[in-house]
């Protein structure tokens, strides 16, 4: 039986790699590979497309499972693309978008310069939970004092954090989802009046992030889900 391949990183590639007896899964990083199931058989290391192409064709799996992050639309578009040029079987799994009553409340961005330009119409201290690629995004526009940022604890990330200029005592590197008590917890040890946030769904927490915030009257920024069709929009 051909392996399957599965692209991840995400809990949806976790819950796959858990499901395939006989499968490969590709990650970018050893942090992403630390949290597959025990014993799973994954290449790490990013690929471009020329790169994903050549590996495939080599691999030449029975199919492939695209469970990339919602926002990784160009890494999509290159596994879409190969697997279309290979003649393999692909298959998407997206994480479903949230949707609440609470949707109207918020204030929604199609990127992250935009939602940088929204943060200049509010007032007090901004929590960015929008990862750590983007941050000198926000420090280009935003006063350093205002920005605290909730990043993964790896060094990659802290390194981006160091080239945005935010002040060390404004990162919290943690391993999230989390519970909506820590969400509000941490708004109130930093007296947060904004978040940030990409429509991560349930699986990225999102309605825990979400509703501690209403509940405080803190403003709520969500950057939207990139079109896949429309490029690749900054990650």
């Amino acid at each position: 039986m051909a392996v399957t391949l599965i692209f991840g990183g995400t809990s949806e590639g976790r819950l796959a790699a858990e499901k395939e007896k006989d499968a490969l899964v590709c990650v970018a990083t050893e942090y992403g590979a630390s949290l597959l199931p025990p014993g799973t058989n994954c290449h790490i290391g990013r690929l471009d497309r020329n790169e994903m192409l050549e590996f495939i064709r080599t691999l030449r799996p029975g199919r492939v499972i695209d469970a990339t992050h919602p926002y990784a639309v160009k890494a999509t578009d290159n596994i879409r693309a190969c697997c279309t040029e290979l003649d393999i079987p692909y298959e998407r799994i997206s994480r479903p978008s949230v949707s609440g009553s609470w949707s109207t409340l918020v204030r929604h961005a199609k990127s992250a310069e935009h939602a940088a330009h929204l943060l200049t119409e509010t007032g007090g201290n901004i929590l960015l939970t929008t990862g750590s690629q983007t941050l000198s995004t926000y420090a280009a526009t935003i006063p350093a004092e205002r920005l605290w940022v909730r990043v993964l604890p790896t060094r990659a990330a802290l390194e981006f954090c160091e080239l945005a200029g935010i002040h060390p005592s404004h990162i919290i590197a943690m391993q999230g989802p989390f519970s909506p008590e820590l969400n509000g917890a941490l708004y109130d040890h930093f007296n947060i009046h904004v978040m940030v946030t990409k429509d991560s769904g349930s699986a990225g927490g999102l309605e825990e992030k979400v509703l501690p915030a209403l509940a405080r009257e803190m403003d709520v920024i969500v950057i939207d889900r990139p079109d896949a069709n429309q490029g690749d929009p900054q990650q």
